[in-house]
This record gives C-alpha cells, structure tokens and sequence, in this order.
C-alpha cells in the first residue's frame, strides 16, 4: 500500500472516529503533497512524500521553540501531539548510534579529514538516512566526528 493510499484511509478512519487532530494532520499533509503534485504536474512516490512528512515535523519542531519562548504550553502540547501523528508515516527512525556507524563509514569511504569535507559527507549520510533521521542529529554527529 503507497503512502498516499494509507493517508486517504487514514483520513477516513479519522472522520469516521471524529478524531479532529488526525483529521487535521493527515488534511495538512494531503495538501502539501497535493501542492507539489500540481505546481509540478508529476506523482509524488513514497521517498517524496517520506521528505514532505520529514520537512513538516522539521518546521513544527521550529515552532515549538517559539511557543516555549511565548510561554505557550498548550500550542507546544498541540504541536507535539501533531508531530506524533506524522512521524507515524516515516520509516523507523535509527538511533544515534547507528547513523554515528553510518557517519564513521561516510568518513571512511570520501577520506574526510577535517570540517572542510563536511558537505561531502552530510550528503552521503543524507541519502543513506533517508527519513530515517533527523538532519540536526546527523549534522551534530558528523561535526562531532570531524573535530576528533
């Protein structure tokens, strides 16, 4: 089943149960994707939408920075509940010590030395973590590795 089938059924459980969050998420990340498909005219496949999902948890993790320093608990509840709903679409996030196994291999494999080399690494982490990790993890996990 595509990713864009399980939002719809989703979708429909939702209504159905009257669920309002889930029936606002899966609503918001329909349309994103919606967007894209028309401002593009193409088929968003599962490794676009897994990027949409992972982009929208990125900006409401943004904003619930704002709403800490705004004294704004109910929103910062609100918006962890709605990053709980999304992240239901990625993969199964890796822990630290495996992407640190995979920055350590991206080393290796491009000769990186120092923090000049950061971008080639980022970008071979990057494709081989996928939605499976955060990009402010990986991008601490490889300066960190860098800088030894």
């Amino acid at each position: 089943m595509s990713l864009k089938d399980l939002l719809m059924d989703d979708l429909k459980v939702a209504m159905r149960d009257k669920d309002v969050l889930r029936k606002s998420v899966v609503t918001m990340l329909r349309a994103a994707v919606k967007q894209i498909e028309v401002d593009q005219r193409i088929e968003l496949e599962d490794d676009a939408i897994i990027d949409i999902i992972a982009k929208q948890i990125k900006q409401k993790n943004n904003a619930i920075t704002e709403f800490q320093n705004g004294n704004r608990q109910d929103l910062v509840d609100l918006t962890n509940q709605e990053i709980q709903i999304l992240m239901k679409y990625l993969p199964e996030q890796l822990s630290e010590d495996e992407v640190f196994t995979i920055v350590k291999d991206a080393i290796q494999q491009t000769g990186a030395t120092s923090m000049k080399d950061m971008g080639k690494v980022m970008g071979i982490v990057t494709n081989a973590t996928k939605g499976k990790a955060d990009g402010k993890l990986i991008a601490d996990l490889v300066k960190k590795a860098l800088s030894n």
